[in-house]
């Protein structure tokens, strides 16, 4: 008779708990967890190899820094091929940057301030990018140059130039986005105290939305280091190659760990560069809500 009342309080709290609708969320915590698990894991065992002894990307074989620096001929400092691939990357990536996000910041305050059916087309056909596939936008591109823009050549110019269209629409979004939150009333104050236009973009609006367009170089920087398929489509010679053709060549053929070792190169980066962005994001923020636009 006890375990049978027991049993019946156990069903009766256990029907409190979930009709309780101030309970901690252990489901949803649970969910997260196992979500972040299984996309870092994954990420965190092709780091420990890279400093595997052996050629193994499978089997353990002991620590080493053969891959990164003791191999004389396939560690990432002494393979001229995938130093090449590291310094493309990089070069892509910085260039994308700046090119991309200027344009993109002037897009979205043109856009901002641009107002009817011809701005609202322009906006539509600037988020198409989001979601036509990059295979199509990259195969677009290729045949636009090998048919119409013979002037440009296939490999970083190329490449450029593509990932730039594609990632404008990055900075522009996020842009906007911060431009709706402040309004216009910073920049008509500073012309009501004599500020030229601009003027009042120069020393309001910009500082205003400097968070915005740091988050944005952040952001461009990481998809551009990662991107295959368009640097893919519009690469040229073997010198126009990026870690992530790299990566895909060795994953059809016998990989060794120095994939994984340039893999983390690029991780590291990444994550240096967005902890940057993050940072500054933070401080510029803080300063804009502590009433420092002036101090800006």
């Amino acid at each position: 008779m006890s375990a049978t009342l027991e049993l019946g309080s156990e069903h009766t709290r256990a029907r409190g708990y979930f009709k309780n609708p101030w309970r901690k969320p252990r489901v949803l915590q649970g969910v997260t967890i196992a979500y972040l698990l299984w996309s870092i894991l994954p990420v965190v065992i092709a780091v420990i190899f890279s400093f595997n002894g052996g050629r193994s990307r499978i089997v353990w074989q002991g620590f080493s820094m053969r891959w990164w620096t003791s191999d004389p001929t396939d560690s990432i400092l002494h393979d001229p091929q995938m130093r090449a691939a590291l310094a493309q990357t990089y070069r892509l990536a910085i260039l994308v940057v700046l090119i991309s996000v200027p344009i993109g910041t002037l897009f979205a305050i043109g856009i901002d301030r641009w107002h009817g059916r011809p701005a609202r087309s322009a906006n539509f056909i600037m988020l198409l990018s989001f979601v036509v596939p990059e295979i199509i936008l990259g195969t677009s591109l290729f045949i636009l140059l090998t048919t119409l823009l013979t002037f440009v050549d296939l490999g970083t110019e190329a490449q450029t130039l593509g990932l730039a269209v594609f990632q404008v629409s990055y900075p522009a979004v996020i842009v906007r986005a911060r431009l709706l939150t402040i309004g216009p009333e910073y920049e008509e104050a500073a012309m009501d105290l004599g500020a030229k236009p601009n003027q009042a973009i120069r020393r309001v609006l910009l500082p205003l939305i400097a968070p915005a367009i740091l988050a944005s170089v952040a952001l461009v920087f990481a998809d551009v280091v990662d991107d295959f398929v368009t640097v893919n489509a519009l690469s040229g010679a073997a010198s126009s190659e990026t870690v992530a053709q790299k990566i895909y060549s060795a994953s059809r053929a016998s990989p060794t760990p120095e994939v994984n070792a340039a893999a983390t190169v690029m991780l590291v980066t990444t994550l240096l560069i967005v902890s940057i962005g993050l940072l500054l994001y933070r401080r510029i923020a803080r300063g804009q809500g502590g009433g420092g636009v002036a101090d800006l």
